[in-house]
C-alpha cells in the first residue's frame, strides 16, 4: 500500500512539472538574471546564491524529479525495508504481550475464583464448627446439670434416717408371718400411705452356716416384703431387701439367736421440709 502511494505521489509531481513547462516556455529557456552581488556596509560582496535540488526548495523540474534518488523505487524500498521491518517486530511483540496479558488475566480470574471457593468452603466449616461447638456446649451444659441433679439426689441419700424399726421373729423351720407380726408390719406402713421420701430396709436372718443360712434368711425376708407390697401397696423400689444368713456378733453387742427378720422404717430430713 505505501509502495503505490509513493509511486502515485511521483507520478502527480511529473506530471505537475509537465504542465508548467507548457505553460511557461520562457522559464524553462531563459534563466532569470541574478542580481549583482552587493557589497555591506564593511564593503565585502556578499556571497552568490547556490542552487539546490529539487527537494531542497528550488522550482521542480523534470529532470530533478526523475534523477534525484527518492525517485527510484529500489532506494525507496531500501530506505523503508528496516521501518517496515521494525514494525512487523512491534507487531509481533505487541501481538505476544497481548496473548501473555490474556494468559495472565485468564490465570488471576481462575486463581480469585479458586480463592473465592475456598474461602467460601473455609466459612462453611467455620460455621460448621461453630454450630458443633455450640451443640457440644449444650450437651455439656445439659449432661452437668444432670449429673448436678444425680448429685443432689445421691447427696440426699445421706438424709435418709432410720424413723421406726420392728423386729418379725418366726418359729423354726417356718416363714409365715404372725398375728403379732402382722400387727407390727400394718402399725409401721400404715401411715405411709400418702408419704413420700422414705425407704425400707429389710434385713432377714437365720440360724446356720453358709449358703444354707442365707437362703433361709433370703426367704423369711421375701415373706416380709410381700406382705408390705400385697397388703398395703408400698412401692417395690422403696423396699431394699438383703439375707444377712447368721453374722457373727460383734464384740460388746448384744447376741440375737433364732430366724428373724429386721425391718427398719428410714425417711429423708427434707421431708419436714416440705
Amino acid at each position: 500500500m505505501k509502495r503505490h502511494l509513493a509511486t502515485l505521489l511521483f507520478g502527480t509531481l511529473a506530471f505537475s512539472q509537465f504542465l508548467f513547462a507548457q505553460n511557461n516556455p520562457a522559464a524553462g529557456s531563459q534563466p532569470q538574471a541574478t542580481p549583482a552581488p552587493s557589497s555591506t556596509a564593511s564593503g565585502e560582496p556578499l556571497p552568490p546564491a547556490t542552487k539546490t535540488d529539487f527537494w531542497d526548495g528550488d522550482d521542480p523540474n523534470l529532470a530533478n524529479l526523475v534523477t534525484h534518488p527518492f525517485a527510484s523505487k529500489k532506494y525507496v524500498e531500501r530506505m523503508t525495508r528496516p521501518i517496515k521491518d521494525r514494525l512487523n517486530e512491534l507487531d509481533q511483540i505487541t501481538t505476544s504481550n497481548s496473548a501473555a496479558i490474556k494468559d495472565v488475566d485468564a490465570r488471576a480470574q481462575h486463581g480469585l475464583q479458586l480463592a473465592s471457593e475456598k474461602t467460601d468452603l473455609a466459612d462453611q466449616h467455620a460455621t460448621d464448627a461453630t454450630n458443633r461447638a455450640q451443640l457440644a456446649k449444650s450437651a455439656a451444659t445439659d449432661a452437668s446439670t444432670r449429673v448436678s441433679n444425680v448429685e443432689q439426689k445421691v447427696g440426699n441419700l445421706d438424709q435418709y434416717k432410720a424413723s421406726t424399726q420392728t423386729e418379725i421373729r418366726f418359729r423354726p423351720g417356718q416363714t409365715l408371718l404372725s398375728k403379732q407380726a402382722k400387727e407390727a408390719l400394718d402399725q409401721m406402713a400404715s401411715p405411709l400411705k400418702d408419704q413420700r421420701r422414705y425407704v425400707i430396709e429389710v434385713r432377714g436372718f437365720a440360724p446356720g452356716k453358709g449358703t444354707a443360712a442365707i437362703a433361709n434368711s433370703q426367704k423369711l425376708a421375701d415373706s416380709v416384703v410381700r406382705y408390705l407390697v400385697l397388703t398395703h401397696n408400698i412401692p417395690v423400689y422403696r423396699i431394699y431387701m438383703v439375707g444377712m444368713g447368721n453374722p457373727p456378733t460383734e464384740a460388746g453387742a448384744a447376741k440375737h439367736t433364732g430366724a428373724r427378720v429386721e425391718v427398719s422404717l428410714m425417711k429423708n430430713d427434707l421431708t419436714a421440709q416440705r
